[in-house]
């Protein structure tokens, strides 16, 4: 018999009311909240419109215009765009499929991806033509990759279920393909650097998210293991890396590395920059999934060993899940903050997206404009930032909102 305990919680319905009647109701619902509300609307829209001026009036855009390829690939050379411009249309496909095959998520970002390519599309008619091939310009490339997701969405609900596994080994096989893409082999390698921009802040930031994700379980597993050895070595790896800032590992790994390589070894900058920022990464991820392990009740896992599953099928396939579900939202937090720390590279010479924009306004021709152009460029790359970090955090958002995280 249901007791009113397991009975399930229901929202009390919200009464409908209309514009004048919210605005009475929150805004002006007594004198002092009305002149609160009056000063804050008056400051909003000083502000506003100073912004809306500055936007329209301002003569730096042209520098940001002018360097579009430069903040994207870096100093990729010209005749190579294909390369990163064929990484993006199998991420789009990838997308376009998923969210064709699974809805939900993948379909609201594979439909949010293609719209974002057909807005920059439009938005590059204003540009100056850039000198890339003509079958490989940028409003081509844009419009084209809006189709293949679009594309990929209506592939994958026809296909539906066949496609499962296959995408499953695709998004496995991306990021390897990805590197040897942007690469190359022998005589036509590009070296790393003349990667940069955008193009490189992705690169590090997913590289750091999709190799410090196991490296950290591993840790926050060694750190619970009963054995001394991997215990200690787990505690002593998290303690120390937490204990130093992203900067000093950056350092470590681009300046002191080479002094304990032997001569003839060299171990490529952008490499080391991804060690480094892996390392720093999984180190406090491990620490994020060990509080999930621990909040797991104990007698769960007296449970599993009842039933005869041993430890490595209780913990993979009883504890594990459950912590990791519930630390989804402290592990977003992780990845977006990762994902602005990848800026410090440019600290350690190498031209992401930060160093990129700092390429762009020191160029001596905007000299002449009152003010620099250093506004304008920033103001694009917080865009930039601001863009990802946002679809990060609403992603993790409907996730656990599906998972009913955070809910009995």
């Amino acid at each position: 018999m249901a007791t009113e305990a397991s009975q399930p919680r229901t929202r009390a319905p919200r009464p409908n009311i209309g514009a004048l009647q919210w605005l009475r109701q929150n805004l002006f619902s007594n004198w002092w909240n009305s002149l609160i509300s009056i000063v804050l609307l008056f400051l909003v829209f000083q502000a506003l419109s100073a912004l809306l001026r500055w936007t329209v009036t301002t003569e730096g855009w042209i520098a940001v215009t002018s360097n579009v390829r430069l903040l994207m690939v870096g100093r990729y050379p010209p005749d190579q765009l294909w390369r990163p411009e064929l990484v993006a249309a199998l991420v789009a496909v990838l997308l376009g499929l998923s969210g064709g095959v699974w809805r939900g998520i993948p379909l609201v970002l594979a439909g949010g991806f293609s719209v974002a390519m057909i807005i920059l599309g439009l938005l590059s008619l204003a540009l100056p033509p850039d000198q890339a091939p003509p079958v490989f310009s940028t409003r081509l490339f844009l419009f084209g990759v809006a189709a293949l997701a679009g594309l990929g969405i209506a592939a994958g609900q026809r296909l539906g279920e066949v496609l499962r596994w296959p995408l499953v080994a695709g998004w496995i096989l991306l990021y390897p393909a990805a590197i040897l893409i942007l690469r190359g082999v022998g005589e036509a390698a590009i070296g790393t650097n003349l990667w940069g921009g955008l193009m490189l802040t992705l690169i590090l930031a997913v590289s750091g998210i999709v190799l410090s994700f196991p490296l950290g379980v591993l840790l926050a597993l060694g750190r619970r293991s009963n054995l001394p050895v991997i215990k200690w070595f787990c505690v002593a790896y998290i303690e120390l890396i937490r204990g130093v800032p992203l900067v000093t590992v950056l350092f470590m790994a681009s300046l002191m590395l080479p002094l304990f390589l032997p001569a003839n070894v060299r171990v490529d900058a952008v490499v080391r920059a991804i060690v480094a920022v892996t390392l720093f990464s999984a180190a406090y991820l491990a620490e994020n999934v060990r509080g999930g392990l621990q909040s797991i009740p104990r007698g769960q896992i007296e449970a599993a060993r009842a039933l005869g599953l041993n430890v490595v099928q209780t913990t993979l396939l009883i504890t594990l899940p459950q912590a990791l579900r519930a630390v989804i939202p402290v592990l977003v937090g992780q990845f977006i903050a990762l994902f602005k720390d990848t800026s410090l590279v440019v600290i350690i010479g190498l031209m992401d997206l930060l160093g990129a924009a700092q390429a762009v306004y020191t160029q001596p021709q905007w000299l002449g404009i009152p003010g620099g152009v250093w506004r304008e460029t920033f103001f694009v790359v917080a865009g930039i930032y601001w863009i990802f970090s946002f679809t990060m955090s609403r992603t993790a958002r409907r996730i656990e909102t599906d998972l009913h995280v955070g809910k009995l």
